[in-house]
């Protein structure tokens, strides 16, 4: 088939994606571009006995789920694919030891695994703290901070094969005795531009801050107790540098370990990739690969069609289980400890497109059960086909130092991966990972090509055309960063299935969240998107959110919080709140409050189904009662 691209996803592609020659000329088509990835990726088959027509075949299946815009491998196997450049894997996790070869080794991986298009992610949590006496040379310790600032100059220098900048994460334990320096390193925008951050956490931290206790602070490198901080007051600097720009993050590791299987073996999963999505393990990588589900919508009974999504999802995981065997990697220390575990990361985008083809409110329990129910039916069909793969090509290495069952002999120790699909949504034309839809008329910065992408909703337009309310009055209202709330010329179940990111609760983002972690065993990339007006405690009731529902981890975004911004909802400039008013509320909390059943108000909010109320016109105190 002939694959029509948008001009915007050609735009995309042109300047990411196709292949150019020594004149920067581009000489390949999107159809050319998914027949040299596909070919290139069905080869593998041959090296497990299978015949030249056989491999042909799986090329043509390959090629066709990519052609027709049902699934699209992660960028740096649509870049590099069938090219000299085999670095063919979006994430990694490279380990960070306490001494300067380990650290310059660390800085020399980064430059290998991005220059052709990876990304990474550290823990800066063994690194012995500022200050701390160095015995081999009499010295003294400059810190996480600094290593931090050289890693990101380091990979300052790199644009990923001319396409792309480098993107990282760091984490560092909540315990590391420089974990305030950590919490504002990023306070100015702009420094450390090209790392994410996370604080890394777990149960018992959270519990100290529910009850506002002391907690300890360890030196990685003595194990040693080097003093104590309040839990409460460290949590507060993490949600209001969350609130002012969007960091940090927190990764609760608890909930990221109980996935860890082969953690007897190779330890703990201490970090991430850059959008926190895919924890690790030192040296792994793991390639990614989205379904669009928007493609799998049908018409005729109004429903999911799941035999078709089937046999996408059995393609697709013998597609990345392909990728393993088909890059190159960067160093022989990731190419081991990649094939040892063999990870995969399947995952979905086009969710909101979905729903609103089934015309079903993303902020619903029923939108929320059918995301539930995709996720549990991919997974089931995803670990049967990694079981039928391990009968044809092996167990992966690890695994008989694993703690899976004798049920579950898999080909990959992890399956699936929720990422955020930033440049392979623009290609498949549909919304990104499991977001809502951002806008329904935005921008897309390309900063690297210093580039502005304009689009509209294509299923909004579609519907308002039909149903008699498009007007050109109303497409200029939303570039500019209208709502459909102030429009009467808009009927009200249009404003329910068009509801857009910043309009949706905080409490209704996680949930969504929180309904596909629970059948994917890695993570799941998703911004919590606030209004400009949002408060510290709604950022805070975010992250509690999160942390009782069992997210991984969580990543918050507050509208105009940043001077730069991929994505744009019109044009309109927010002014931002006073400071002074938000950081009040941290003046009355002693410690975070679970919700409770309250009638101080007469109309209360219930908050996800649970009983629990609040109201947004008395105060967060008077409903959250400790």
């Amino acid at each position: 088939m002939v694959t029509q691209l948008t001009p915007q996803a050609e735009t995309v592609a042109t300047s990411r994606y196709y292949l150019k020659n020594e004149d920067n000329e581009v000489i390949e088509t999107a159809e050319e571009m998914f027949k040299r990835v596909g070919q290139a990726i069905a080869k593998i088959d041959m090296q497990y006995g299978q015949m030249d027509a056989n491999a042909a075949l799986t090329a043509i299946d390959f090629t066709s789920m990519m052609s027709e815009l049902k699934f699209i491998p992660n960028s740096p196997t649509l870049m590099n694919a069938g090219t000299d450049q085999g670095t063919l894997s979006a994430c990694f996790v490279l380990p960070l030891e306490d001494s300067m070869e380990d650290i310059m080794k660390a800085a020399h991986d980064i430059a290998m695994v991005q220059k052709f298009g990876g990304g990474t992610g550290f823990a800066l949590s063994k690194l012995r703290p500022r200050g701390d006496r160095i015995k081999t040379t009499h010295g003294i310790a400059c810190g996480p901070i600094q290593v931090l600032k050289t890693l990101s100059r380091v990979s300052s220098m790199i644009t990923q094969g001319g396409k792309r900048d480098g993107a990282n994460m760091a984490v560092m334990s909540v315990y590391h005795p420089d974990i305030l320096e950590f919490i504002e390193c990023k306070k100015v925008e702009g420094e450390i531009h090209n790392f994410n951050i996370s604080v890394g956490v777990d149960s018992n931290f959270m519990k100290a801050v529910e009850s506002n206790a002391d907690y300890n602070l360890i030196n990685p490198k003595s194990n040693e107790i080097t003093g104590q901080l309040n839990a409460r007051e460290v949590f507060n600097k993490i949600i209001y540098g969350a609130w002012r720009n969007g960091e940090p993050g927190m990764i609760f590791l608890d909930n990221v370990n109980k996935d860890n299987n082969v953690i007897e073996e190779y330890g703990e999963m201490i970090a991430t990739n850059p959008c926190g999505e895919q924890p690790l393990l030192g040296n792994e990588s793991c390639n990614l690969g989205s379904i669009n589900l928007a493609k799998f919508y049908h018409e005729d009974h109004h429903d999911v069609d799941w035999k078709n999504l089937e046999k996408v999802v059995k393609t697709s995981v013998h597609f990345l289980d392909n990728v393993i065997d088909a890059n190159k990697y960067a160093t022989p220390e990731i190419e081991k400890m990649t094939k040892a575990t063999r990870k995969i990361g399947l995952g979905v985008m086009g969710f909101a497109d979905l729903l609103i083809q089934l015309k079903i409110k993303y902020n619903s329990i029923e939108g929320r059960k059918l995301g539930k129910d995709i996720m549990s039916f991919i997974r089931k069909i995803a670990d049967a086909q990694s079981i039928k793969l391990a009968k044809e090509r092996g167990t992966f290495p690890a695994w008989d130092k694993s703690n899976y069952g004798e049920d579950e002999k898999y080909r990959n120790s992890c399956r699936l991966t929720v990422a955020p699909t930033g440049t392979i949504s623009m290609i498949a034309d549909t919304s990104s990972g499991i977001e809502p839809t951002f806008a329904l008329a935005w921008k897309k910065s390309n900063i690297l090509e210093g580039q502005t992408l304009y689009y509209v909703n294509k299923y909004f337009e579609r519907d308002a055309k039909a149903h008699d309310f498009y007007s050109e009055d109303l497409m200029e209202h939303l570039s500019q960063g209208g709502s459909l709330e102030s429009r009467e010329d808009v009927p009200p179940w249009a404003k329910e299935i068009y509801i857009t990111a910043p309009e949706i609760s905080a409490e209704d983002h996680v949930a969504m969240q929180s309904a596909f972690q629970e059948d994917c065993d890695s993570g799941i990339s998703k911004t919590i998107n606030f209004p400009n007006e949002a408060t510290l405690a709604d950022v805070e009731s975010a992250y509690l959110s999160a942390w009782n529902l069992g997210c991984k981890g969580i990543t918050v975004y507050r509208a105009g919080s940043r001077e730069k911004e991929v994505l744009v909802k019109g044009t309109k400039d927010k002014k931002e709140e006073e400071l002074d008013d938000q950081l009040s509320f941290f003046d009355s909390m002693e410690a975070p409050v679970k919700a409770m059943e309250s009638d101080c108000c007469d109309s209360p909010q219930v908050i996800m189904e649970s009983g629990c109320k609040t109201c947004k016109s008395c105060g967060w105190s008077a409903c959250h009662i400790a």
